[in-house]
């Protein structure tokens, strides 16, 4: 059996990473083989899922930085029948690279704009007179490189070893602990784990509306880990809550819990119930052969 994997591309991405790790997993755990795809964002990489085109995605959700990655959650919320199978959580060790002869002369640096952010304090001390350039990934930001001599860009070591090209600096995360959540998501349900992501819409934005779905969280010793509002986009000041909590949806407080929060709730989404794996970079460096965090 094989399975199609989608990510965001192209290859050298972190997303990549997590993919590969993943897929590694699948054949020592289940025997299943995998066939990995990139796609050029992380909504069309949702969508190719939805369309059947794929068998599984692998989105990024969280960072440790900067928060939440909104598009995965929008586009979540979006379609219908996706379910999270698993989490992952890796290390993300960013370096500049650049074909540029000095640091000084860098004029522009490329990037996503997730990592330009978790380098924000080091850019602003090292490269206050570089503009910064959005891109959908940090490994579409490297063909900026052989074209123009003064960019810059930020990306992983393994994107830098595949496109031959050189590192000007490396470790450059504004924290020296910075990692990124990611789900697999497939259309297949899953109904086991220690973690369960749902989101919840109202009705009606009146007074305290928010306040009884907690409460009913609060009163079956349910603990909450995350709770996040994002505008439902069809008027300002109307929201719709994003929520992760710990629990296994076979066990009766959380199967409770969930029948009275579907009375309160005009929509509610059960996005999946799972267990997060939390890989380190002897694990990483150990899939890519040493491709993955460079010597501190």
């Amino acid at each position: 059996m094989t399975k199609i994997i989608a990510y965001l591309g192209p290859k050298g991405t972190y997303s990549e990473v997590a993919t590969l790790y993943y897929a590694q997993y699948l054949q020592e755990k289940k025997g299943i083989k995998s066939e990995l795809v990139p796609i050029v964002s992380i909504s069309q990489t949702l969508h190719t899922l939805a369309k059947g085109e794929v068998d599984i995605a692998v989105v990024p959700v969280e960072n440790s930085i900067e928060g939440t990655v909104a598009i995965t959650l929008d586009t979540l919320w979006e379609l219908q029948d996706l379910h999270i199978q698993q989490g992952l959580t890796i290390p993300i060790i960013h370096n500049l690279l650049s074909r540029g002869r000095s640091l000084e002369g860098i004029k522009t640096v490329y990037s996503h704009p997730q990592a330009l952010a978790q380098c924000q304090k080091w850019l602003e001390k090292n490269l206050p007179q570089a503009q910064l350039i959005p891109t959908n990934s940090t490994t579409e930001a490297l063909h900026h490189l052989n074209q123009e001599p003064t960019a810059g860009a930020i990306s992983s070591l393994r994107a830098a070893q595949l496109y031959d090209l050189p590192i000007k600096v490396a470790n450059i995360n504004d924290y020296a602990d910075n990692c990124t959540r990611f789900w697999v998501i497939s259309k297949e349900l899953h109904d086991h784990g220690n973690h369960v992501s749902l989101a919840f819409a109202f009705g009606a934005n009146l007074p305290g509306v928010l306040v009884k779905p907690l409460q009913i969280f609060a009163d079956k010793e349910i603990n909450l880990t995350k709770i996040e509002s994002r505008p439902t986009k069809r008027s300002l000041g109307e929201y719709l809550f994003f929520v992760d909590l710990q629990g296994d949806t076979s066990k009766k407080p959380i199967q409770s819990a969930i029948q009275e929060l579907s009375s309160l709730t005009k929509v509610l989404k059960i996005f999946g119930n799972y267990d997060i794996l939390c890989v380190d970079r002897q694990q990483l460096n150990s899939v890519l052969g040493d491709r993955y965090s460079n010597p501190i």
